[in-house]
């Protein structure tokens, strides 16, 4: 080839730089203002928790707080204080509750995900599709039926109250059971030539492949249990069983008075930290389950 021509040809592949810059600026140009959107309420929660009680009721209202002032946080503990129950016996149970439930509800999960997608027994499509039905009903629809099997079993007023109901999680299972149908099945037929049984193969193929996926469950899990008040509410009657969770709801319902809303305010935001400290930390086993939904 001439050498002109191939000056020509090598021209026509070549990235234009500005071009990709350019790209990535348009890019740019629409994710961060809906980043910043999404990020309003949250810097709302805090902005709110801090404001005084001249700056929550100024009109018109302001957005962002002039004065921070500790006071919600100094009335919150001393509301606490007077409690008959301690505040780290609410905090304590909720903790160990919303441990209990995450833990559990990975490992139900992911066993039952594994049985639907990789095993092969009888009634496996019929059962499949109770998951599925289950996923249209929401917690008020069977706070009835919940509240019969918990006293049937005579377990009110105990921790199991709080775990039992929670442990069923149709849309956990059915996410997981689908991100396991990508997994390739030359694996778990490799696994089964080394000897591998099920639980093995579960354990040792499956599962480190899913992570993502378990990530996801283990805050929709998390969320679940750590705002609920119904276990509290209908499955305990002393103090002492009961959650952070309700005791907040409580402590706000008790004191919705004018004064009482910077409180309110320091308990919401106390309440919503959590829930995003564990964001933080499995926000990129998170952004993977969104990216894709299996493995290839």
């Amino acid at each position: 080839m001439p050498k002109k021509k191939r000056k020509k040809a090598r021209s026509a592949v070549t990235i234009n730089p500005a071009g990709f810059e350019l790209g990535q600026l348009k890019i740019y140009a629409y994710i961060v203002p809906l980043a910043l959107f999404m990020l309003l309420p949250i810097v709302y929660i805090f902005n709110n928790a801090f404001k005084p009680l001249s700056e929550l009721f100024a009109f018109p209202p302001r957005f962002f707080v002039s004065r921070p002032t500790l006071d919600n946080f100094a009335s919150l503990a001393k509301t606490t204080r007077q409690m008959v129950t301690g505040l780290s016996r609410y905090i304590f149970n909720s903790a160990l509750v919303t441990l209990a439930v995450v833990v559990f509800t990975i490992i139900i999960s992911s066993m039952a995900g594994y049985a639907f997608s990789k095993l092969k027994f009888k009634g496996k499509n019929a059962l499949f599709e109770v998951n599925t039905l289950a996923l249209m009903f929401v917690p008020v629809a069977v706070m009835i039926p919940r509240y019969l099997v918990i006293d049937r079993l005579g377990i009110s007023d105990t921790y199991f109250a709080h775990i039992l109901p929670l442990l069923a999680m149709p849309v956990g299972m059915f996410l997981l059971k689908q991100f396991i149908d990508q997994v390739p099945d030359e694996l778990i037929e490799a696994a089964k030539v080394d000897g591998a049984g099920p639980f093995r193969i579960y354990a040792k193929v499956v599962i480190p492949l899913v992570l993502p996926a378990l990530a996801t469950v283990a805050i929709l899990a998390f969320q679940g249990v750590w705002g609920n008040i119904e276990t509290s509410s209908l499955f305990t009657t002393k103090d002492s069983m009961r959650t952070l969770t309700f005791f907040m709801n409580t402590l706000v319902s008790a004191n919705a008075s004018v004064a009482g809303q910077g409180m309110a305010a320091a308990g919401m935001l106390v309440m919503f930290v959590p829930n995003i400290i564990l964001f933080i930390i499995l926000q990129s086993k998170v952004m993977n389950t969104m990216a894709y939904s299996g493995m290839k």
